[in-house]
């Protein structure tokens, strides 16, 4: 018997133009790292969140790194990471020979948590240690209290990377994410609330910065007749065939926000039942001053409240009908390759970790994928009634 048609997690979303802007730049013959679209969806990104710069580049990974060099972190350096994100935020540190220091997360936004942040910043200072940056991140489109992160940056005059790769479309006191650091970075993956295949983007107001990576970013040539260097460059722009996809994608990110939205309004409603029969299956929250995108849809299930069920247990049931469900990110100082790195917190990340899961949640889902996604839940939380 054939395995029903797979539900991803997050899958890429096209709208009505993109193929209309990638077709221009094949009829113009722009199939190079550079042209008009790249330059249009850095217009396009800058003015959506609010910031006077952009440069559009081939990752989120690329923008953080370019970042890092563009705060002159060096070997030796420290580097503050929020703990509970993808390796993505924390690698370009180690790209540059510094030290990652990871900080614990909150209980309501599961974001960087600024007491623990404080704490670090604090203890760090009074040992000596050099500080270049601090990095939160808005974990699956949840804004983090930046708020309270800024202040606590602002008194030790460390400069803020805001990893907003999740969070596009998402507001933190009516200010959009990507616009909340010194420096911000967005992702464009191909599960993103808005993709180009691959690609990201370095945010900021100060234009010496972003024209810095930007040549930072085309191998750092300099202006000479010939191909000439003074310093070591990267190959991290995108290409103006990508671009053509994010201006498409632009166009209806607000609708794709909406969906995604629309998306966690329809778990709640459905676990209310379970919730009412005695079941606790919790949520991210928005906090009032907060407005996410709702990248991913996440939940906490805690056996000892929901009569020995685990998330794996669910994740498992999911994949039985070919839906894909994953664990919240292991929190960066779990992971081996940082076993060595300080932490500071109370272990609420790696509680989240071990209690949460990502539901399906894209935007091109159909009212038949949640009929299936409904019925294995039934299933899963009947079978203890």
């Amino acid at each position: 018997m054939a395995s029903p048609e797979k539900i991803w997690l997050s899958s890429p979303h096209m709208g009505e133009t993109e193929q209309h802007y990638v077709q221009q730049a094949f009829d113009t013959n722009w199939i190079a790292p550079l042209g008009p679209h790249v330059n249009n969806f850095e217009a396009d990104l800058a003015r959506y969140t609010g910031v006077r710069h952009a440069a559009a580049l081939s990752s989120g990974t690329a923008a953080i790194h370019l970042a890092l060099i563009l705060l002159g972190v060096e070997p030796g350096d420290t580097v503050l990471c929020q703990s509970m994100t993808f390796s993505a935020s924390a690698n370009p540190i180690a790209y540059q020979g510094a030290r990652p220091v990871f900080i614990d997360s909150e209980a309501g936004s599961w974001n960087m948590d600024p007491e623990a942040l404080e704490r670090a910043l604090k203890e760090l200072t009074a040992m000596g240690r050099t500080v270049k940056a601090i990095i939160p991140v808005h974990l699956y489109g949840m804004p983090a209290r930046m708020e309270e992160i800024r202040e606590v940056a602002e008194r030790y005059d460390v400069p803020v990377v805001e990893d907003a790769a999740e969070a596009l479309g998402s507001k933190y006191k009516e200010q959009p994410c990507g616009s909340l650091g010194d420096l911000s970075i967005l992702s464009f993956n191909g599960n993103k609330i808005i993709t180009t295949s691959g690609g990201g983007a370095l945010l900021g107001n100060e234009e010496a910065l972003i024209q810095r990576a930007r040549f930072l970013a085309t191998q750092s040539r300099d202006p000479a007749p010939h191909y000439q260097h003074s310093q070591i460059g990267y190959n991290y722009r995108l290409s103006n065939v990508l671009a053509g996809i994010g201006r498409g994608q632009m166009e209806v990110l607000p609708t794709r926000v909406k969906q995604r939205r629309a998306n966690f309004q329809r778990y709640r409603d459905y676990f209310q039942q379970w919730n009412e029969q005695g079941y606790e299956i919790l949520f991210q929250e928005e906090s009032p001053a907060s407005f996410s995108n709702r990248w991913l849809t996440c939940i906490l299930l805690n056996p000892e409240r929901n009569r020995g069920l685990t998330r794996e247990d669910l994740r498992l049931a999911l994949a039985e009908d070919n839906i894909e469900a994953r664990p919240l990110w292991k929190p960066m100082h779990l992971q081996p390759v940082f076993a060595d790195a300080p932490f500071y917190g109370t272990g609420i990340a790696e509680r989240l970790f071990d209690i949460g899961l990502c539901l399906p949640s894209g935007s091109n889902l159909e009212d038949e994928h949640f009929e299936r996604i409904f019925r294995v839940m039934d299933r899963f939380f009947g079978c203890r009634e």
